[in-house]
């Protein structure tokens, strides 16, 4: 096989994806939160006084951070911050300040 037909089975290939993922897209429900969050975010400086954003807002942090919505198993303890050495740890105001050198 030559260049000329991989790159056509690739442009088949990438079709057929576009087209199962639009058909996927569309047989989606729509959100109803997410539309309203959109429209929240249009009103930009408005929406914090608008009650119908705040409500969106309160449901859209509820299905974040609902407890069914966290990861089954553990994440592991941070490691510990390395300690900087002794002689970074004085500040610059009060480190000896040493004469410059070179040619005048």
């Amino acid at each position: 096989m030559d260049g000329k037909m991989f790159a056509r089975l690739g442009a088949v290939g990438f079709v057929a994806v576009a087209i199962t993922a639009t058909a996927i897209e569309n047989t989606t429900p729509p959100d109803p939160l997410r539309d309203e969050l959109f429209r929240c975010q249009a009103l930009g400086e408005a929406g914090p006084r608008d009650p119908a954003c705040l409500r969106a807002w309160a449901e859209n942090r509820r299905r974040f951070l609902a407890p069914d919505a966290r990861p089954a198993e553990r994440l592991p303890d941070p490691a510990p911050a390395p300690h900087p050495p002794a002689e970074a740890a004085v500040p610059a105001e009060s480190a000896p300040v040493s004469p410059p050198t070179g040619t005048r």
